[in-house]
């Protein structure tokens, strides 16, 4: 990726195409499962100070994902808005049978 991506239509291939392994798809998925849940919980409990733990589990999950298994860099630090974007449309498309999880 050597010129700067101008529309989110653009990007979502691009995110897409960065996370092809299944391990880092499956981590992905589970931390921001995590960030909804919890952010759910904190805002209905009152837990206004622990709403931070929310973003650190799923950014955990998802760097882990992109270190170690895709073993390239998140697209977050070049794009932040997009990615988190694509994080919740990538969710969703999985919940719905759109995406796949595991490529078999």
């Amino acid at each position: 990726m050597s010129e700067r991506i101008k529309s989110f239509y653009e990007f979502y291939p691009y995110y897409l195409s960065e996370h092809q392994n299944s391990t880092s798809r499956l981590l992905h998925f589970i931390g921001t499962g995590f960030f909804l849940v919890y952010s759910i919980y904190a805002l209905t409990t009152l837990l206004w100070g622990s709403l931070w733990l929310g973003p650190l589990v799923a950014y955990g999950c998802a760097w882990v994902g992109h270190f170690f298994f895709e073993k390239n860099k998140p697209a977050t630090f070049k794009y932040p808005w997009w990615s988190l974007r694509s994080d919740f449309k990538l969710f969703f498309q999985i919940l719905k049978g759109k995406e796949k999880i595991f490529n078999a």
